[in-house]
C-alpha cells in the first residue's frame, strides 16, 4: 500500500474498533500497500483503476509507453479476520528500440494472483484498554507511543503465469508469494502501513519487496492523502518507487482516487499515474454474542445466604 487508505477514513468514521467490519469502505487503493485488516464477513469489494506509465532505459536506449488496468476483488470470509483476494494487472507496452528504429508490443498480465490474508494480532481488540478519555480531547487526538504497536496480518498467495507471458518468460505456471502486513493508527487521522513480501517463490527470479505508506485524513474526513515508498530487489528487476495521491469518499460504500509517482533510477526511468474507484456490496450482519453464564461460585454464595436467612427466620 502506500496507499491512500480510505482505511484511514474508515478508522475515523468507524464505530467499532474491535471488529474487522467497518461502517465505511476499506480500500487498498490508490497505493500498492495492503492494510492489515480484513473487510469483515460477507463483504464483497471491487477495486478498479486505469493506469498510464512512461519508461526510458538509458542503457538499452529504449522508450516505452504503458497503458493498462488494475483489478482487485476481495471477499470477507466467515471469520472476521480472514479475506480472500484476487489481484490482477493487465497492460499493453509499446517499446521503441532507438538504436535500431524498431517497435515492439508486449501485452499480458504484469500481475495475476490469488491469496488469503489473515489478521493474527489486533492491538485494539481489548475494548477496555482502548476506551477514549472522556475528559480530554487532546489525550484522544495526540500521538502516543503505544499507537506504534501495529496490527499484524499474514498473507499467502499463488501467482498464475498463463501462456507465453513476455514479462515473465522463464517463470513456471505457478509460483508463490508470502507477505507480512502491519498497520499502526498513529492518531485518529493518521495511519502507517508496511508490507514485507517474498514473491515468485520457486522461480529462477524470486523477488523481495517492501512498501511503506503513510495516510492522513483532512479536516473534512471524506478527503485523504497518502505518500508511499516501494522497493524491489531481484535478479530480474530492482527499483525504488515513490508515489502520492488523494482519495474522496462519496458514500460509505464508494470511493474514487488518483495517484502519480516515479522512480529514481535510469534503468529504466519510470513515471506513472493512475485513477480508479472502489465499491463494496455490504452484506455483513453482526453476530449476536452469547450471554455469559453466571459464576458458579456466586450462585453458591447466594444459595448459602438464602439458607442462612431461612435458618434465622426459623
Amino acid at each position: 500500500m502506500v496507499n491512500l487508505k480510505s482505511l484511514l477514513i474508515l478508522l475515523f468514521f468507524s464505530t467499532a474498533v474491535t471488529a474487522q467490519y467497518t461502517d465505511v469502505i476499506n480500500s487498498n487503493r490508490p497505493g500498492k500497500a495492503v492494510s492489515a485488516y480484513a473487510l469483515g464477513s460477507n463483504v464483497l469489494q471491487f477495486e478498479f483503476g486505469g493506469l498510464y506509465e512512461n519508461q526510458n532505459h538509458s542503457e538499452n536506449n529504449t522508450d516505452s509507453n504503458v497503458i493498462g488496468a488494475d483489478l482487485a476483488i476481495r471477499y470477507g470470509l466467515y471469520f472476521e479476520t480472514l479475506e480472500v483476494v484476487y489481484e490482477g494487472t493487465y497492460i499493453n507496452q509499446d517499446i521503441t528500440f532507438n538504436n535500431f528504429d524498431i517497435n515492439e508490443t508486449r501485452t499480458d498480465f504484469r500481475q495475476n494472483r490469488l491469496g488469503l490474508k489473515f489478521l493474527v494480532f489486533d492491538p485494539f481488540k481489548n475494548e477496555k484498554a482502548n476506551k477514549p478519555n472522556l475528559y480530554s480531547w487532546r489525550a484522544n487526538n495526540k500521538f502516543q507511543f503505544k499507537n506504534l504497536l501495529p496490527a499484524v496480518s499474514i498473507y499467502g498467495g499463488v501467482n498464475f503465469n498463463l501462456g507465453d507471458n513476455p514479462f515473465y518468460p522463464e517463470d513456471e505456471l505457478l509460483s508463490y508469494r508470502a507477505m507480512i502486513a502491519t498497520q499502526s493508527k498513529l492518531t485518529p487521522k493518521s495511519v502507517l502501513i508496511t508490507n514485507f513480501a517474498y514473491n515468485r517463490i520457486t522461480t529462477d527470479f524470486p523477488e523481495l519487496n517492501y512498501s511503506i505508506s503513510f495516510s492522513h485524513a483532512f479536516r473534512n474526513p471524506k478527503w485523504s492523502m497518502f505518500i508511499e515508498h516501494q522497493g524491489f530487489n531481484s535478479d530480474r528487476y530492482s527499483d525504488l518507487l515513490f508515489r502520492t495521491g488523494i482519495a474522496h469518499l462519496f458514500s460509505p460504500d464508494f470511493q474514487v482516487d488518483i495517484n502519480f509517482g516515479g522512480s529514481i533510477k535510469t534503468t529504466p526511468t519510470r513515471y506513472f499515474a493512475s485513477a480508479g474507484l472502489s465499491y463494496r456490496f455490504d452484506m455483513h450482519k453482526d453476530r449476536l454474542i452469547p450471554e455469559r453464564k453466571k459464576d458458579p461460585e456466586n450462585r453458591i454464595k447466594k444459595g448459602s445466604m438464602k439458607r442462612k436467612k431461612k435458618k434465622k427466620d426459623f
